[in-house]
């Protein structure tokens, strides 16, 4: 009787350790194509910036004129890169505008940012902050609690690639574009001419690909297993550590 009492204890014991919600299937499909699409704006964009690898500022700029900085790459001007480079990047550009705003829409409709993203005032507290860059400089683990939720450096990092660098990428984009400035000629005078536009859409671009690299080494951190668990399936493991 004792056993037979036992088991089911066991099994809704068990059932609690089953997986608990952590992502929308809205949110896991946007995640990946955005992804993708952002990888093939590198990559066409590095194809497009090394056909001239030179930043300006202000209006113009070109061959023998003065440059803001030399980068230093070497000058590519085989059609065959450049044509390909960017019609990937205008393709990947609509892509990457479209899931990115589909799930800014998302995550306000169903109040994601608010209870997912914006810190509370503990969490902006001094202790709080020099806790976790403590944590991340020693590359210590989060508790297998901590690990299903973000921290105050994670929250304010991800507002501000949603909020600030993306929206700020596709202005400045927009800005080189002639057909777009002809019709919106405000969009290029904010920034001070088209050259301007660039060498900002460079930088901001660096910014978002160190992003990238950060983000993928603190997933491996905090449990890479489970992380992606969760982002391919929906689900977080409830009971267990990361890994």
């Amino acid at each position: 009787m004792a056993e037979s009492a036992y088991l089911p204890a066991v099994a809704i014991q068990n059932s609690k350790v089953l997986d608990s919600p952590r992502h929308s299937a809205l949110v896991r499909v946007t995640h990946w194509i955005h992804t993708l699409s952002f990888i093939a704006l590198v990559l066409s964009g590095i194809a497009i910036l090394l056909a001239h690898p030179r930043l300006y500022w202000g209006e113009t700029g070109a061959v023998g004129t003065p440059s803001l900085i030399d980068l230093p790459f070497p000058f590519v001007l085989e059609l065959q890169i450049r044509g390909p480079g960017r019609y990937l990047h205008f393709l990947s550009a609509w892509v990457f505008v479209l899931t990115g705003l589909l799930y800014v829409l998302s995550g306000l409709f169903t109040r994601h940012f608010w209870k997912n993203l914006v810190p509370s005032r503990v969490d902006l507290g001094w202790k709080s902050i020099r806790r976790v860059v403590s944590n991340h400089m020693h590359l210590k683990r989060p508790a297998a609690e901590e690990s299903r939720s973000y921290n105050v450096l994670q929250r304010l990092t991800y507002l501000a690639v949603v909020f600030l660098l993306s929206p700020l990428i596709i202005i400045t984009g927009l800005a080189m574009s002639p057909a777009v400035t002809s019709v919106f000629p405000v969009i290029v005078t904010v920034f001070g001419g088209q050259q301007s536009a660039r060498t900002i859409h460079f930088f901001v671009a660096v910014a978002l690909v160190l992003f990238l690299f950060v983000h993928i080494a603190m997933v491996c951190l905090a449990g890479f297993k489970n992380r992606m668990r969760a982002m391919i399936t929906g689900h977080n493991a409830a009971g267990k550590e990361p890994s």
